[in-house]
């Protein structure tokens, strides 16, 4: 039955029962992320009398508060519905049963999301200028900058790794 599609149903956990990491990479790419996403990324101050610090979600808020709407929309869909959407994706591709036709599609969709990953940091860099007011204003950065950076590393590891094991059950028949 040379050249048909092959039916087989697995998750990846079970194929690969000893790679413990994983897991723990999705449960702490999860938690960073979470976790960055609340935490002040940085801190503004102009002059001496106005300070403020601004978080991803935050962020976001300020903006759709000050109706700049498309700007929101932007910080909103590539810093937190992205992220959530791939590691979704990820735990899927790791512990739901799927066809190996299935499995090829995710892992598509995978691919494509984890190419917009460097607009996390692009989107760091809008909310920076945004927040820089005028030639008297320090932004200084805050422990959410790391988290945030971390959680998204961690993913990008993640799925590198996940995406090598998917593709060697594709090749390998058993």
């Amino acid at each position: 039955m040379a050249g048909k599609p092959s039916t087989r149903v697995y998750s990846l956990s079970e194929r690969h029962p000893r790679h413990v990491l994983v897991p723990v990479a999705l449960l702490a790419s999860t938690g960073l992320l979470l976790t960055g996403l609340s935490l002040p990324l940085m801190h503004a101050q102009q002059m001496i009398f106005w300070k403020s610090s601004y978080s991803v979600w935050t962020g976001v808020v300020a903006l759709w508060h000050a109706n700049e709407l498309l700007l929101a929309a932007v910080l909103f869909f590539f810093s937190i519905v992205f992220p959530v959407a791939k590691l979704s994706a990820l735990a899927v591709i790791w512990w739901v049963r799927l066809a190996d036709g299935q499995r090829e599609v995710l892992l598509h969709w995978l691919e494509m999301l984890g190419k917009w990953s460097m607009l996390d940091v692009f989107v760091v860099a809008i909310l920076i200028v945004l927040v820089k007011l005028g030639p008297l204003a320090r932004v200084s950065p805050r422990v959410g900058v790391y988290v945030f950076t971390a959680a998204i590393l961690v993913s990008m590891l993640t799925t590198m790794h996940v995406t090598r094991l998917a593709h060697r059950c594709l090749r390998s028949p058993s």
